[in-house]
């Protein structure tokens, strides 16, 4: 584990300095005010970048129409006597 400044931060994240600060100030990314310096732990940003990671979509399941919702004249049909 180790410590980086708001600078080393942007740097391992990619990001402007800038808005590491702001998303930090907001709570979104993890980091800590210690004094006048924004101090963040190394294992802590990556833990944040790895859960924007995109989840695996599940396949979309194809299934007939019918299959699903049986056709409203059917039931229609059975109603009348």
């Amino acid at each position: 584990m180790q410590t980086l400044s708001l600078t080393e931060a942007a740097r391992f994240l990619k990001m402007h300095h800038e808005e590491v600060r702001r998303r930090t100030k907001a709570g979104i990314i993890p980091g800590a005010k210690a004094g006048r310096a924004w101090v963040f732990i190394d294992i802590d940003l990556a833990e944040w970048l790895r859960s924007r990671y995109a989840h695996p979509r599940q396949a979309l399941q194809v299934a007939l129409r019918k299959e699903i919702e049986p056709c409203h004249f059917t039931n229609a049909a059975n109603l009348v006597d």
